[in-house]
């Protein structure tokens, strides 16, 4: 077993292990990928202010998401196709952010249904919806999340329309795999994935299959999901989403400051600053960078959060010193999921704590709450995202 000091060991495995158009799914951006690449590139431009002498006994990193308590502030997001990666992917997912206390946020497009996930843990994790046209399904989905007792729901803003995804396109991504040829030249050499699949009943979108009248295999629900996302969304439409949950509501894929006003404005319990990892517009700025004109505008109005790049605990440490209140990681938890299970996100997750706590230390902090742009030093310009 290799040894891994940080999420880039981890990605190292998970690129030998899973078959490539989900390697491909996961690690890939809309068009250029300047965006997707600027997400983890602009993090480095931030700098530490290292101090010394100050007490560092009784350190931590535990803080709270919408009210929640979290042993560090970092959310598992909802990624699509989990289950591709690892069989029951976003069961070893969720158990794993459950033993670790962080929150998990299941996917609409996870391959593991609300009800298996539900089955597998004890306490409540966070549901993912789009903002689809389809009213029946939209009330009937946040019914079985109520039933389930999720206890956040978290709005898809930014997928009105969708981005191209060269790769997608190219590798024919779908779950399960088309057996073509090159598919099956490329499963041929990943045999421990293959025989973990087989192991599993769980291969198919398990929230929609079965659910949808007239979905029953992948190339129906194909024809589906092209017709379901709404192009005519306005904010009149998220807040009728957000009637028919009625509870904590987090608006995730907000990248302007106006945008962000706007969903402070009807009620949303958090905002997530997310380009959608870069797989949306390609050519906007990074979460990183947009994330303190976002602060700025919101005012305290509603927590903000971001997401988009995050690959260790200094990534974490500058996003709050920046004015998050949490973040959340998708591709640096598939990376341990993919390549380890239940085991490797929990590395994941280990990984990005240890390296948070003991920065935090460096730069003279014992608690987040204490973190802030004094413990930064920033680029000229760094702060004019939207000037």
């Amino acid at each position: 077993m290799p040894v891994i000091t940080n999420i880039a060991d981890l990605k190292q495995i998970y690129r030998r292990r899973v078959p490539r158009m989900f390697y491909d799914y996961a690690e890939s951006g809309s068009w250029t990928e300047q965006t997707f690449r600027d997400n983890s590139a602009d993090f480095a431009d931030i700098r530490l202010r290292q101090r010394i002498a100050i007490d560092m006994t009784g350190r931590g990193t535990a803080g709270q998401m919408i009210g929640q308590d979290v042993a560090m502030p970092v959310a598992l997001a909802p990624v699509g196709l989990t289950g591709m990666q690892n069989a029951d992917g976003e069961i070893k997912a969720a158990r794993a952010a459950e033993k670790f206390g962080v929150p998990f946020t299941l996917s609409t497009m996870s391959i593991c249904s609300i009800e298996d996930v539900a089955e597998n843990v004890s306490s409540p994790f966070w549901f993912q919806i789009y903002t689809l046209n389809d009213d029946d399904f939209n009330q009937k989905i946040i019914d079985r999340a109520k039933a389930a007792g999720c206890s956040a729901l978290v709005i898809t803003v930014d997928l009105q329309v969708l981005g191209q995804r060269h790769k997608d396109l190219k590798n024919g991504l779908s779950a399960p795999p088309k057996l073509t040829i090159p598919t099956l030249l490329n499963l041929a050499t990943k045999w421990g994935w293959g025989i973990e699949m087989l192991g599993t009943k769980r291969r198919f979108f398990g929230n929609i299959v079965g659910h949808v009248e007239g979905v029953s295999d992948p190339s129906s629900l194909s024809a589906w999901t092209a017709e379901k996302f709404d192009p005519a969304l306005n904010w009149d439409k998220i807040r009728k989403l957000m009637d028919m949950w009625g509870g904590k509501v987090i608006l995730k894929g907000i990248l302007d400051p106006e945008d962000a006003l706007r969903a402070a404005e009807i009620g949303a319990d958090a905002i997530v600053v997310s380009n959608h990892g870069g797989r949306q517009l390609d050519g906007a700025l990074s979460s990183i960078r947009v994330l303190p004109s976002i602060v700025e505008a919101a005012g305290g109005k509603t927590e903000i959060w971001m997401d988009g790049g995050i690959r260790s605990g200094q990534d974490v440490l500058k996003a709050v010193a920046l004015g998050a209140k949490g973040v959340m990681i998708g591709r640096a938890f598939v990376y341990g999921l993919g390549a380890m299970g239940e085991a490797g996100v929990t590395k994941a997750l280990s990984v990005i704590q240890k390296e948070l706590e003991t920065s935090m230390a460096l730069c003279g902090e014992t608690r987040i709450p204490g973190l802030g742009r004094h413990n930064l030093l920033l680029p000229r310009g760094f702060l004019d995202g939207y000037s």
